[in-house]
């Protein structure tokens, strides 16, 4: 599957992709990346538990 960055620098995932893993509209999605492997783009909750923050963000840190 490819993606495409548009004029705005906004990422479109593939339908067949936001299917598979269940990305909606409005889901906050993590871009991690690194120079030689590229980018990942996980759903924020999977790192939730990980760093100790929920999907709405930190207490106390605006989302």
């Amino acid at each position: 599957m490819d993606g495409a960055v548009g004029e705005k620098g906004q990422i479109v995932i593939p339908k067949q992709a936001r299917d598979l893993f269940g990305i909606k509209p409005g889901d906050t999605l993590l871009l991690l990346g690194d120079g030689r492997r590229g980018i990942a783009i996980p759903p924020r909750e999977a790192f939730a538990d990980l760093f100790g923050a929920s999907s709405e963000g930190r207490a106390g840190e605006p989302r």
